[in-house]
């Protein structure tokens, strides 16, 4: 299977020649916080056949665990650990068409956002329904 993907800025890219290992929705707390979000998707990928371009920075979040990130824009990027010595977890929003993304397994349950059970039943829009309150128009550009 190829893939290829890259981080918002476009400076950290990736491709990936081979079989994914894992297809994962993550609800655990620590990627909750490193991504600042309900949960992440990611793919498991083998690190010999991914190839990276560009600079990226790690943050250790725990003993020989790291977070690889773009230093230009933030992105996320991947996680690793010396749990799984032969993968590396790729987020899926950095693919090159995320949306042909599907996940196959949620993990760390018990850590899932409550809230996200009333997604369904709230209203949706295609894009901000007001202005911030105390903001022109313009300001919000």
């Amino acid at each position: 299977m190829a893939l290829d993907g890259h981080c918002m800025c476009g400076v950290v890219t990736w491709t990936y020649s081979g079989d994914v290992t894992r297809n994962l929705v993550c609800h655990c707390a620590d990627c909750q916080r490193a991504t600042s979000a309900p949960f992440t998707a990611f793919l498991g990928m083998r690190p010999e056949q991914l190839r990276w371009t560009g600079e990226i920075r790690h943050y250790e979040s725990s003993p020989n665990t790291f977070r690889g990130f773009c230093p230009s824009c933030g992105s996320r990027l991947y996680f690793r650990s010396d749990r799984w010595p032969h993968e590396i977890h790729v987020h899926a929003a950095t693919m090159a068409n995320p949306e042909d993304y599907l996940p196959d397994a949620q993990v760390f349950m018990p850590s899932r956002a409550k809230w996200l059970d009333r997604l369904p039943s709230i209203t949706a829009h295609e894009g901000f329904q007001q202005q911030p309150s105390g903001h022109s128009p313009a300001e919000t550009r």
